[in-house]
């Protein structure tokens, strides 16, 4: 009897046992369902992570994990921004569709005033460029021929500004369009924009920018013109087998802005800096993120550059010098500092579209400074009541006491791709990218890429192949 009464009370609490666990299971999965894309990546990162050899470190547990991830796992793109360029000739057509494609594709056949406002309008720093002589069953390295950003526009204009030597608005002859652009003849005609004078980028005034737009060359010349100025050539893309972390080192080490990932022959997701970022703050309280995101900036090596060494502007240089230096240096902002060294505002590549969207703003300027183009844009900002209150009053900037969480949050929540660090004097200390803080993230082993950047142009700095 007694035998009995114990069988019984062992299966009443077994079976009581199994009820808590199936409730627990069903309050993670509960829990889980309502979690983001981004936070259901943190925790495949959090899963693999205790899964990890004890004695590896913290950075080496991160690669293996994220190597273990393929990019097929990154959530998609925004479906705000869904669409497909199909043709520019007289009108934009945007189709629209229910495939996974996500991002705008612009033909090369569309025109540069297309392009800026195509990307402006969706507030795109780049997009694909299709050839638009491809077959319709053409490979996607067949079907792509790069990716067009504001840097390659603003190469452009930095080659019309310097041709216009004597301040006269686009002289007939340069109508001819190989003298136009500066992708005829190839990538390293691009380079040669580092003899821009300083006079010549000094002379420009408000009027010429205005007359550029309202000019035939602009509206006539092809994206396809200047694909010389693109980053790289031909088109770099990832297969949706590869790994997360060939993503991570491509966005970090090796300074690309955003991933197309192809199957078949299109692209099916674009993962960009901004989109990492983001991925990083949906994982806040993870304990993989929490073990690296809750140190201070200076225990991660942050910022990796001091303020001396920060390629900046002062506030009485011309614009065209600020873009200038982007393009040379590689970067895609810098601050504008006043010249006793006190940060007073941000100006990024992407703030080219404000000289070619809204020239009247600059029409009574005799020469546009780096003061007047903070002026003028950010007027324009609050009148079209663009961009965060944050961002359209100066710049963004963190302590080295902040910790990278801290950081992170503030360029997710502000969709920003830069936060300087000043004393308390607001004197510049340096400057944090959204690069630096995924380049933490995880480092490229030995002999990682092997000849995946052979054919690509141009090789990308200090590489290991």
């Amino acid at each position: 009897m007694e035998v009995q009464l114990r069988r019984e009370e062992v299966e009443r609490e077994e079976g009581e046992k199994k009820e808590e666990e199936e409730e627990e299971e069903e309050g993670r999965m509960e829990t889980t369902s309502s979690w983001s894309p981004e936070a259901k990546l943190g925790k495949t990162v959090e899963d693999l992570w205790e899964s990890q050899e004890p004695q590896l470190s913290p950075n080496d547990k991160l690669n293996a994990c994220f190597e273990s991830i393929p990019v097929s796992s990154f959530p998609l793109a925004s479906a705000a921004s869904q669409g497909v360029m199909k043709g520019c000739d007289d009108q934009m057509k945007v189709v629209f569709k229910l495939g996974p494609i996500i991002s705008f594709e612009i033909s090369s056949d569309c025109s540069l005033a297309e392009a800026v406002s195509i990307l402006s309008e969706h507030k795109l720093l780049s997009a694909p460029v299709v050839d638009d002589q491809a077959p319709d069953d053409a490979t996607w390295i067949d079907r792509y021929i790069g990716v067009v950003e504001f840097a390659g526009i603003a190469v452009w204009i930095l080659h019309q500004s310097d041709s216009d030597e004597s301040n006269r608005v686009l002289p007939k002859e340069m109508s001819n369009r190989y003298n136009a652009t500066v992708a005829a003849s190839g990538v390293n005609q691009a380079t040669k924009l580092g003899n821009l004078s300083p006079r010549s980028a000094a002379v420009i005034s408000g009027n010429f920018f205005g007359a550029l737009t309202a000019s035939e060359l602009y509206k006539k010349t092809k994206v396809g013109d200047i694909s010389g100025t693109f980053r790289w050539a031909p088109f770099l893309a990832l297969q949706d087998s590869n790994s997360m972390l060939t993503v991570l080192l491509l966005l970090s080490k090796y300074k690309m802005k955003s991933v197309p990932i192809v199957g078949g022959a299109k692209i099916e997701n674009i993962i960009t800096q901004s989109a990492v970022i983001h991925m990083l703050a949906e994982c806040a309280g993870l304990h993989w993120f929490e073990n690296w995101g809750t140190k201070k900036l200076t225990q991660l090596g942050l910022p990796l550059m001091s303020g001396n060494q920060v390629i900046k502007v002062y506030e009485d240089d011309p614009v065209l010098q600020a873009f200038k230096l982007m393009r040379l240096k590689g970067v895609g902002g810098l601050p504008v500092v006043e010249r006793d060294g006190k940060a007073v505002g941000n100006i990024s590549i992407r703030d080219v579209q404000f000289l070619l969207t809204a020239p009247e703003i600059y029409k009574d300027c005799r020469s546009i400074t780096a003061k007047d183009f903070l002026v003028a844009s950010r007027k324009y900002r609050e009148e079209h009541h663009e961009g965060h209150a944050s961002v359209v009053s100066g710049m963004v900037t963190c302590k080295k006491e902040s910790t990278l969480n801290e950081v992170i949050r503030t360029l997710d929540a502000l969709k920003i791709h830069r936060i300087y660090l000043v004393d308390e004097d607001g004197h510049l200390d340096g400057v944090i990218t959204l690069r630096d803080i995924i380049s933490k993230l995880v480092h490229e082993p030995h002999n990682y890429f092997g000849d995946f950047f052979y054919g690509v142009i141009p090789m990308p700095p200090n590489s290991r192949v």
